[in-house]
């Protein structure tokens, strides 16, 4: 009998006092701590709500520079800002809205939400998040500290080169929002892999991939997307940094550079970025309007198709934002077709909510009045992006208002609004009391009202040529009206969110806890009781529809007394169930790490090394990079691949599952893979900037007084990596063996060659007299070496940690997971030198 057709009423859940025993323990074991130690909390419910907290925090502060701006441009030639702190502020508002707001938020709410829409008592890496939490509140503080101190950035949110790159940008503003930026991405990807490995891994038994709600579908498309843009922008910030510290002239012309190959790292991430943003919000509305519709969706397949459409096919538009820089014809056509293409999959996803709607009984309250006013104010704003898809258009509209209002249509209305109608619906969910249903129509209508206003007249505002970023304007052109208008409105706006936040923060303390299920929704987590518990889930469930609280008998009821799995805590460790990919099986226990302050120690000394490096200060870099490498080492020693005291455990209705699991089974082999999916998507940036250079050099590149690395060196790198990498597999194979002195030795032979392998890929450069200053092609040549380079010393570090490991006995043939996870890196690590060695040795031999 498989585990999802076992009884399901073991006779000992039927003795109330046995189950308050389980109950009890289960509260111990997830208490959120106490006083300062607090803040050393781990449980996806406390560190979602600190992130969502700081990320609207920033949309305030954004807001409140926002409506500077328009206070500035209210009136021409107004004084009430500097053009120098317009600038600062112009640029912060931006990097705020998108990067210390729009993503993160995504996967603050994600945090908090997923695990109990999936049934998990947490999600499988429950310290990466709060690593993530602690590194992006650190990075959002030290980016818009610095307006503070007249260091703020100043050459707009996107940082075009050549402006802030040469001498002209003379403070430290670019480095600031280089590096802080960088930190708060690798945040973003650490909470990407979280979320992936969730949603595929954590899902509880019976909820095939086909069953999987809305939401989790979102959150998968979306993290994904993560995984694919924010790398190629962290590579282009590393070359934009080492052109700033160093002279590298990867966007300087006179050297052979181009500020055009910023434009497309920076717009490959910053398209699909509108749909990270849009997608999300997306899915809050797929989780509303079928509550409120009081039905099942419509189209659940269509929809899900539609959402991986659109992620799909916004890699394909990033041009979109540089027609006017003088591109062939022919491209111009290929991304105006895709751009226009765009709409059809988002269109999908639109109909369905209407047709859902539609087929319903629509309870109308404050979420389903934001959710359609979202509608609305998107739809719109489709409409004009439908119009600057269109290059001709776009050759008229570019760099003026209009842009501006397109894209406030487009973010506001499919971010804003939807979060606004997430944030009245799940409220309850998340702080067990609801939220004051009169201010969230008098907040809806301000801002609806208030932001119309503002936005809609900047079309008009730009049709009649006025540009962006300008910091004042001379009278008689026809703009004062409109603009006085729109700041009137972006007021109006502001009253609408300032009532919310009211709502949020005024005393609750008196008001009674929301009803369980209040708005009476279908999916699992309203299962959530009120008062809430520390334990996530009180049982992991058997789910077989979509909406379980609905289609499935007595669910709840068996659910309260633990019918399902993992009823208890006997041995007092916190526990969920990882289940396969696409059906759902249980195939581990998974014991995750209790709270920690290792998490935030860790996140403020890789902090430490990101703002160190800003202001030069190389001796700082170096020791907070080694603290923060110990930290982690420590972290990962003391928290992950934890030997169990025994092998199985009963996790109820007769299923026993391992404690411990290695390779593809295991939460961490998939972690490793998406991660190292990600550093791919990176290293593809830079290799493209190596072509992209050699598209554009009319007279060669490699130029041809210029001598290459040579095919020697590069050639033993790779036969070194090589056998770094054989190496690594036959130790993987000593310990599968159980020999353990055949697994140390081969460690250590993989660790040396790898260091051979990584010693002649630099030589090479250097033998040859390559000066990164001279020209790009020595600087890319640079580049690619030395990311190879600190690939194989990362796989060095991890080797000899394996090294250790073996040594303790924490790895063996039956406890492997480290070696497991190593070797996958070293497959990406031997992909990595394989390409680079055959791009910087034998790409020029056929080039000339």
């Amino acid at each position: 009998m498989s585990a999802l057709d076992a009884p399901r009423a073991p006779s000992q859940q039927d003795d109330p006092e046995h189950r308050k025993a389980q109950e009890d323990r289960l509260e111990k074991v997830w208490e959120t701590p106490g006083g300062f130690r607090y803040w050393s909390a781990v449980n996806n419910s406390d560190v979602g709500i600190w992130y969502t907290a700081t990320s609207l925090f920033f949309f305030l502060f954004a807001g409140a520079l926002g409506l500077m701006i328009r206070t500035q441009l209210a009136v021409p030639g107004n004084d009430f800002l500097s053009a120098t702190f317009y600038n600062q502020v112009f640029t912060l508002h931006g990097t705020a809205m998108m990067f210390l707001f729009a993503v993160p938020i995504f996967e603050a709410v994600a945090i908090v939400i997923l695990p109990q829409i999936l049934a998990a008592r947490d999600l499988p890496f429950p310290r990466l998040s709060a690593f993530g939490y602690w590194s992006f509140l650190l990075g959002g503080v030290f980016v818009c500290g610095s307006i503070f101190f007249d260091a703020a950035p100043d050459g707009g949110w996107f940082m075009y080169p050549p402006l802030t790159t040469d001498e002209k940008q003379t403070g430290i503003g670019a480095d600031v929002w280089l590096l802080g930026l960088s930190f708060i991405e690798v945040a973003s990807i650490a909470a990407a892999v979280e979320l992936i490995v969730g949603t595929l891994k954590c899902r509880p038994p019976g909820m095939r991939i086909n069953l999987m709600p809305l939401y989790a579908w979102y959150v998968l498309v979306v993290a994904a997307m993560i995984l694919f843009a924010f790398p190629p922008l962290i590579a282009g910030d590393i070359l934009f940094e080492l052109e700033r510290m160093f002279d590298w002239p990867f966007f300087d012309p006179k050297r052979g550079g181009d500020p055009l190959l910023w434009q497309h790292l920076f717009w490959i991430f910053g398209h699909p970025e509108v749909y990270i943003v849009f997608l999300p919000a997306i899915a809050l509305l797929a989780m509303i309007v079928p509550t409120f519709a009081q039905r099942p969706i419509l189209g659940y397949s269509w929809i899900v198709l539609a959402a991986v459409g659109t992620g799909f096919l916004s890699f394909g538009l990033w041009v979109h934002h540089m027609f006017t820089t003088g591109l062939p014809s022919i491209s111009l056509a290929f991304f105006s077709a895709a751009s226009e293409a765009v709409a059809i999959p988002t269109g999908v996803q639109i109909f369905v909510f209407i047709a859902t709607l539609l087929a319903g009984r629509v309870v109308y309250s404050t979420p389903m009045l934001f959710a359609l006013g979202a509608l609305g104010i998107f739809v719109f704003g489709g409409l004009t992006g439908v119009m600057v898809a269109l290059a001709p258009f776009d050759w008229q509209a570019h760099d003026t208002y209009f842009v501006v209002a397109h894209l406030h249509y487009t973010l506001v209305g499919g971010m804003v609004f939807p979060l606004m109608a997430g944030l009245y619906y799940f409220y309850p969910f998340a702080m067990e009391r609801k939220l004051s249903d009169r201010l969230g129509k008098w907040a809806f209508w301000l801002m609806f009202v208030g932001f119309n206003v503002t936005f809609l007249p900047m079309h008009v505002t730009g049709l009649r040529g006025m540009p962006r970023r300008v910091f004042t304007y001379a009278e008689g052109l026809g703009f004062e009206t409109l603009n006085m208008v729109s700041t009137l409105g972006a007021f109006v706006f502001a009253a609408g969110v300032l009532v919310i936040t009211f709502d949020v923060l005024r005393p609750k303390s008196k008001q009674p806890h929301a009803e369980r299920n209040c708005w009476n929704a279908g999916t699992l987590e309203w299962l959530s009781e009120t008062p809430g518990r520390d334990w996530g889930v009180r049982t992991v469930p058997i789910v077989t529809t979509r909406y379980p609280l609905w289609d499935q008998p007595n669910f709840v009821r068996d659910y309260d007394e633990g019918r399902f799995y993992l009823p208890d805590a006997e041995e007092g460790k916190r526990e969920t169930l990882i289940t396969s990919v696409l059906d759902a099986r249980p195939i581990q226990c998974l014991r995750v790490p209790g709270n920690t302050f290792m998490t935030m120690g860790a996140a403020f000394l890789t902090g430490g090394a990101f703002i160190a490096a800003t202001f030069y200060a190389w001796t700082l870099t170096i020791l907070f990079s080694i603290a923060a490498l110990v930290s982690i080492l420590f972290w990962l020693w003391r928290g992950t691949a934890i030997i169990p005291e025994k092998k199985e455990k009963d996790v109820g209705l007769g299923l026993k599952l391992p404690l411990y699991v290695s390779g593809p089974d295991s939460v961490g082999w998939w972690a490793m893979f998406i991660t190292m999916i990600g550093d791919m998507s990176a290293f593809a940036s830079l290799i493209f900037g190596y072509f992209f250079y050699w598209t554009i050099h009319a007279t060669g590149f490699p130029p041809s007084d210029t001598a290459g690395p040579g095919v020697f060196w590069p050639g033993l790198a790779f036969a070194l990596t090589s056998a770094s990498w054989g190496a690594m597999l036959l130790a993987r194979r000593a310990n599968t063996a159980d020999k353990p002195l055949s697994l140390n030795l081969w460690l250590v032979v993989s660790a040396l060659l790898a260091v051979g392998g990584g010693a002649a890929l630099l030589w090479g450069p250097h033998a040859s007299g390559l000066d990164p200053t001279a020209h790009v092609y020595p600087a890319t040549v640079w580049v690619l070496a030395i990311w190879t380079a600190i690939h194989l010393g990362v796989g060095v570090i991890m080797t000899l940690y394996c090294l250790a490991r073996s040594a303790a006995r924490k790895l063996t043939a039956e406890y492997d997971i480290d070696i497991h996870n190593v070797a996958l890196f070293w497959h990406f690590a031997m992909i990595t030198m394989a390409v680079t060695a055959a791009t910087i040795a034998l790409f020029p031999l056929v080039a000339r």
